[in-house]
């Protein structure tokens, strides 16, 4: 079950997040900036379920192989070297 937060200002006019216990005290309170942020970044069960069912259905993609890459050699003439 997700935790139910309630929004409130600080005395310097910053919005935070504020989560009580069964009796009404403050259990843990963050910024709002910080804890959204956190929300955004993580994705709920339902959102991974579906991403997995997704993934499942996809067919893999077969990948062409590279081809190899041919550096130039150097070439001798007359005792010095130089590139090609």
């Amino acid at each position: 079950m997700p935790i139910k937060r309630t929004t409130m200002r600080s005395s310097k006019g910053t919005k935070l997040y504020a989560v009580r216990d069964a009796k009404g005290r403050f259990k843990d309170i963050q910024s709002y900036k910080k804890s959204h942020a956190m929300d955004i970044k993580r994705k709920s069960k339902a959102e991974l379920a579906k991403a997995g069912k997704a993934k499942a259905k996809a067919k893999p993609k077969v990948k062409a192989k590279a081809k190899p890459v041919v550096k130039a050699r150097a070439k001798v003439v007359k005792g010095k070297k130089t590139k090609k």
